[in-house]
């Protein structure tokens, strides 16, 4: 089993957090502005790298707060986690 670190709680194992997608994606700031291209490719296309990744977990079972991760999409091995804005 994968243990994750959170960063209020300390490592925890993986069945307690939701993982919430790439980490780091800016949300447009006035969304009525944008085209629907535009709008499509906020929602749904990210990145799918072979190796680190940064990523946003929710500790659902936890303290329920979320939190930023880089995880080696290869090994699984996460090599870092902060709180956001951190």
């Amino acid at each position: 089993m994968l243990l994750i670190p959170c960063p209020w709680c300390g490592p925890r194992p993986e069945n307690e957090f939701h993982h919430a997608g790439q980490a780091h994606i800016a949300r447009p700031e006035d969304p009525a502005a944008v085209d629907d291209a535009t709008w499509a490719e906020y929602l749904y296309l990210r990145t799918n790298p072979k190796g680190a990744h940064a990523e946003r977990w929710r500790h659902s079972h936890g303290c329920g707060r979320f939190f930023n991760s880089v995880r080696d999409t290869v090994t699984d091995r996460i090599a870092s986690t902060t709180r956001p804005n951190a």
